[in-house]
């Protein structure tokens, strides 16, 4: 037997894929059912919301400019993303089922990361569509078109998958021969990958890529959006001109202000201070999870477009059960 048989000889043996991996989340914090109950109120209000805001949108034609296509792909991604959460979440802690199957923690791990990164991309769109109505408002609707948009989110949506495909996929390289306690709420990618034995450098430089694509440069891209915006909005002469195209950006700064800032806000913490894991957990699963409960209600309250939609198709309503009667 061959030098390379006998490394891969060993290899093999000491190569280990455990069949399950046990979360650990959630551990020693007092009264901690009050916050499941909280979750499970957040994610039917989540669904509600957003399953709301996807009808109305998809019900009124007004509605059907690329705009709100972006805005459907948003209210679609919180939609997806709390429904691979939470739910899960719930039954591991809720019903102590803290085991899950190596295969079932893998694809938990990749649909999360997956609508989290889409759901950045889409503010990223967002803004996109702000900078053009603002900077370049006489060539809007040439350059702001659905086709345009669509290619823009299809590109997103395969890339992603591409990407955080590649990033769960490599951990089936590692083996585990130590601990297999998750020190997280859900199948959380760096407390997985470091508890391999083996070589973890490559799923390093992906936590490291994915946190670079993912945060930080859709909040460059975003920010860069809104300085050209800001040097817009001053050439305007007019101040009610100016407050009125500065009112179309509020509420896309607001969503982005709910989904980055705890995000960013926990990451810098946890560098710069130690922080109690359990106030990392809830920290982090609250970041997960509010964005995409208070989206459909800051775009349904804040937008004067849906909610004249909304008014509209509760006169249609009306009327239909007036004349049924």
């Amino acid at each position: 037997m061959g030098p390379e048989d006998k490394a891969a000889t060993i290899f093999n043996a000491t190569f280990v894929r455990p069949a399950q991996f046990y979360i650990s989340g959630f551990s020693n914090i007092p009264h901690v059912k009050y916050y499941y109950v909280f979750l499970c109120f957040v994610y039917i209000m989540t669904v509600l919301g957003n399953g709301f805001l996807l009808s109305v949108i998809y019900l009124v034609k007004t509605l059907h400019t690329p705009k709100y296509m972006i805005v459907f792909n948003l209210a679609l991604t919180d939609l997806c993303g709390s429904t691979a959460l939470i739910p899960k979440l719930l039954d591991t802690f809720l019903f102590d089922r803290r085991y899950i199957v190596y295969e079932a923690c893998l694809s938990y791990m990749f649909f999360v990361f997956f609508f989290t990164s889409m759901q950045s991309w889409t503010l990223v769109t967002m803004s996109y569509d702000r900078f053009i109505a603002i900077c370049l408002p006489l060539r809007y609707h040439s350059i702001v078109t659905k086709p345009a948009i669509a290619v823009m989110l299809l590109f997103a949506w395969v890339f992603l998958v591409s990407l955080i495909t590649f990033t769960v996929k490599i951990i089936d390289r590692l083996s585990f021969c130590g601990s297999l306690f998750v020190n997280s709420f859900f199948c959380d990618h760096s407390p997985v990958y470091r508890l391999a034995c083996n070589d973890t450098s490559l799923n390093n430089i992906m936590a490291y890529v994915g946190f670079i694509i993912i945060l930080c440069i859709p909040l460059v891209l975003i920010a860069l959006t809104y300085v050209c915006i800001s040097v817009a909005l001053s050439r305007i002469a007019s101040g009610e001109e100016r407050l009125k195209a500065l009112k179309t950006c509020t509420s896309h700064l607001i969503l982005v202000a709910i989904f980055f800032l705890p995000i960013v806000g926990t990451n810098i913490a946890s560098v710069a201070t130690y922080i109690h894991p359990n106030a990392r957990i809830v920290n982090s699963s609250l970041t997960h999870t509010i964005p995409a409960l208070l989206n459909p209600i800051i775009y349904s309250l804040k937008t004067e477009e849906v909610l004249n939609s909304i008014k509209k198709l509760c006169k249609r309503n009306r009327i239909s059960n007036t004349t049924i009667k």
